[in-house]
């Protein structure tokens, strides 16, 4: 059996650009892309946090170190910028695979450079 799970998430990213009239797409900082291995004209879906938004759409190279988080073409409809988003990739895996599955979440401050890489933040004893 396979089951689809999640890959990698990038956690409350900041759009920095809405481009309604571009062909479609995500550009998001080359750094980010590397830190969730998430590789360019790969499908993507985005929560918007703001707007209760989410859509699917795929991934585009943005300029390394820029920060940028760009939601284009008819997407652009559904962001706006400053608008807080989860960006994630899924992956089917088979039972070995899971086995040893652990998603790469990926942290960013309100510039979108990355803060942490791992697992959710641990909750606080009371």
């Amino acid at each position: 059996m396979q089951r689809s799970m999640l890959k990698s998430k990038l956690h409350r990213v900041h759009v920095t650009a809405s481009e309604l009239n571009y062909e479609g797409s995500c550009a998001i900082d080359e750094l980010l892309l590397e830190a969730a291995d998430i590789r360019e004209y790969e499908q993507i879906d985005i929560y918007n946090v703001n707007n209760g938004e989410r859509f699917t759409t795929y991934a585009i190279r943005g300029q390394r170190g820029s920060g940028m988080i760009s939601v284009n073409g008819a997407a652009a409809r559904k962001a706006a910028e400053g608008d807080v988003l989860i960006i994630a990739s899924f992956a089917d895996y088979n039972e070995v695979e899971l086995a040893k599955h652990e998603p790469t979440l990926v942290y960013v401050d309100d510039k979108n450079r990355v803060k942490r890489i791992g697992s959710a933040i641990p909750a606080q004893a009371a």
